[in-house]
């Protein structure tokens, strides 16, 4: 039975029943090329005739615009440069009841604004635990203490002089859909889906920096510490800190924003985003993890037997559609539709996407476009016809490790409905005939 059981930050409404789907129409090769083959256009005939009568009509492009008429701004005007004035709705977003207090909240990506894989520095969305550290690099540094044969205390100059490297991956917070665990809540993927975003660091190995400090044949683990007021620590072991973990000092080829973690951070791939330390000061070398101590309720998951998922730090494959949604309904009416969306895993590289527009009565593999790398999004597309009929739409991302995507309600059986924490569940939007979206569920 098909019933919608989720509405927005308001009202329940009942859901409108089984979705009606009527055959989709599809444009033909040959309709695409009539009457254009000499100019190479993709356009028939039809819309051909009807983009000339727009066309004649529009002022848009008949009259002269103030942007043709005035000298613009020089070079020297926009020393940094700045988005488009008509982009500025493009921002990061805080939904103001998640928290007490905004010192130590989270704001969302806009990912229904984005396209490609990159996430811009000015968008990357920020969780604090005590604000931002505004730090002056040239006093910052950074030690290495323990069980180490020499304790060591880099500057941001000693730093620099390890070789570099660059890496894509992706950043996801462990409550990313956290408040979709008891049905729909929030209306629009930034707010469900925010909580990552995807850049390259340059930076170097945390293995290079820990060995010139000498490990003793002891450690095991490591506790990162952040210069923030919060003083923020994490165990990590350090089997994966030697594997792939970097101490980044850019990303998107700039310095870090201070809300990400200026003058240095640290880059744990595929594992959860609390364990990034942002302002890195300290990492102490032990041989038994700290939270055993102080720290346990950050490392599990609570299940409705009462039992608990530990050591719950790789982020599991996860997808969402981000156009069409809520924040970026249809609004061209019926006719060729272009949805899009991300996938990633913290297990490797994505597969493949499937994606339905029926609420799961029938899938069809997307298409991945874009680089693929390990532990970064993927973005996918699915193009189709869009008669007005009302759609639901959902995406499943598979890994190349063979994980794919859960089901909210598979994912409920196996965890119940206590935690917050790592919900990779498949996202349903509904789409009404006005091209409007909501956020719901259907079973």
């Amino acid at each position: 039975m098909w019933c919608v059981i989720g509405e927005p930050m308001g009202k329940r409404k009942k859901g409108d029943g089984r979705p009606h789907l009527d055959d989709r129409k599809s444009l033909s090769r040959r309709r695409l090329l009539t009457g254009a083959a000499s100019a190479g256009a993709a356009l028939s005939t039809a819309a051909l005739t009807h983009s000339q009568a727009r066309a004649a009509a529009d002022p848009a492009i008949t009259e002269i615009q103030d942007w043709n008429r005035y000298l613009g701004d020089g070079v020297d005007e926009r020393p940094y440069g700045l988005p488009s004035e008509f982009e500025k709705h493009v921002v990061r977003r805080d939904v103001s009841w998640l928290t007490a207090d905004p010192k130590s909240s989270v704001n969302f990506t806009p990912l229904h604004e984005l396209e490609g894989i990159i996430t811009p520095n000015g968008l990357c969305f920020e969780r604090h635990h005590g604000g931002i550290a505004e730090i002056d690099p040239a006093k910052h540094r950074l030690m290495i203490n323990g069980l180490v044969d020499t304790p060591l205390v880099f500057t941001m100059e000693d730093i620099m002089r390890f070789p570099r490297h660059n890496r894509i991956y992706f950043l996801e917070c462990a409550a990313n859909s956290g408040m979709e665990w008891r049905g729909a809540q929030l209306n629009g993927c930034q707010f469900t889906h925010g909580m990552v975003h995807n850049v390259m660091y340059t930076g170097v190995r945390l293995s290079d920096v820990l060995k010139e400090a000498g490990l003793q044949s002891t450690a095991k683990w490591l506790l990162p510490e952040g210069a923030d007021a919060a003083a923020m620590t994490r165990s990590i072991p350090l089997k994966k800190g030697l594997d792939d973990c970097l101490i980044a000092f850019k990303m998107n080829g700039e310095a870090l924003r201070p809300e990400q973690g200026y003058p240095l951070r640290l880059v744990v791939p595929g594992w959860e985003g609390n364990m990034w330390i942002k302002w890195l000061r300290r990492i102490e070398v032990g041989d038994e993890p700290w939270h055993q101590r102080e720290e346990t309720s950050k490392y599990t998951d609570l299940l409705a037997n009462g039992k608990a998922r530990r050591f719950t730090w790789t982020m599991d494959v996860k997808s969402v559609i981000t156009n069409p949604s809520p924040q970026a309904p249809i609004t061209h009416g019926r006719g060729q539709t272009v949805l899009t969306g991300l996938a990633w895993s913290g297990y490797g590289k994505i597969a493949r996407v499937d994606v339905t527009i029926d609420g799961g009565r029938n899938w069809q593999r997307a298409r991945l476009d874009g680089p693929s790398f390990s532990k970064s999004v993927h973005r996918f597309y699915h193009d189709f016809y869009w008669d007005g009929s009302p759609l639901f739409l959902q995406s499943r991302a598979i890994d190349d490790a063979g994980n794919v995507q859960p089901t909210k309600a598979e994912l409920r059986t196996a965890r119940g409905q206590n935690s917050i924490y790592h919900n990779n569940g498949i996202q349903t939007w509904h789409v009404r005939e006005d091209g409007s979206a909501e956020n719901v569920e259907i079973s």
